[in-house]
């Protein structure tokens, strides 16, 4: 007869065998469900401005809204070829309300958000590109397609920044926003009315795009984190600064004091 100790040594291994399966198990499924979560197939591209909303500041002789509608139909296709699932917030010149653009991007969970803007300024010697971002998740693709834009357009390189927009607080993907240029510059403008570079700055977008790391999951606490990663680009950090002389930064200032119950602060639709 088997004493006691030699038939417990058998069933001891075999629980552990058990529980050691068990866990290798859980381990994928983990593993797969954060594949699941960072396996973006669509990309909403969102052109700012359109309709009577023109984009830009009061004067300005190229509209920003034609530019970033036509910046963004020639990505499209570029995206598609690639095998993205492609969304457009507009198509045509028309006004969309900044929720709607939001909500069109929240319907679609496995997707990133992509807005495309052209900047300007008060002063004509404003230049170069820069790149928007709000959630932690959204700061690798922001710098990826930075990277591209910047390699690839002869702008100055304004950096990656962390701003709380509209259309990046509400979103709840990864989401982007892309200034391609200063439209009250001379030489940026006449860049931006070639059709050549229209269609060079689409380019890059996708290849910032197509070459981006992969994306964090998010987090109950992603858009309060502080912690984000935006490769070697240059970033600031814009939550809580003002930039005088830009679009989406004016504030207007008075010498008259008020009182802290009836004092205001205006800011632009795009950071409503």
């Amino acid at each position: 007869m088997r004493s006691h100790a030699a038939t417990k040594g058998p069933l001891i291994m075999r629980a552990r065998f058990g529980r050691y399966v068990v866990c290798c198990l859980a381990a994928a499924a983990l593993a797969a469900t954060a594949s699941a979560q960072t396996r973006y197939t669509t990309v909403v591209i969102d052109p700012g401005h359109g309709g009577f909303d023109r984009g830009g500041i009061p004067g300005q002789r190229v509209p920003e809204k034609m530019m970033t509608l036509d910046v963004s139909l020639r990505l499209k296709p570029l995206l598609e070829k690639a095998g993205y699932r492609v969304v457009m917030t507009r198509d045509t010149d028309v006004f969309v309300p900044l929720g709607t653009r939001a909500a069109i991007a929240n319907s679609y969970p496995n997707a990133i958000f992509v807005c495309v803007h052209f900047n300007s300024a008060t002063r004509s010697g404003a230049n170069g590109i820069e790149t928007y971002f709000y959630s932690t998740e959204s700061a690798p693709l922001a710098a990826s397609i930075h990277s591209a834009l910047v390699g690839g357009a002869p702008s100055e390189n304004r950096g990656v920044r962390r701003r709380g927009y509209f259309v990046l607080r509400r979103t709840t993907i990864p989401a982007v926003l892309i200034e391609c240029g200063f439209l009250t510059n001379p030489t940026e403008a006449q860049y931006a009315q070639s059709s050549e570079y229209r269609q060079k700055l689409a380019q890059e977008i996708a290849r910032g795009i197509l070459n981006r790391p992969a994306l964090a999951t998010r987090t109950a606490y992603t858009n309060r984190s502080s912690r984000v990663d935006v490769g070697l680009q240059p970033f600031l950090d814009q939550r809580f600064m003002r930039e005088s002389g830009t679009k989406h930064r004016r504030h207007k200032t008075s010498t008259t004091k008020k009182s802290p119950s009836t004092e205001k602060k205006k800011v632009s639709s795009e950071e409503q």
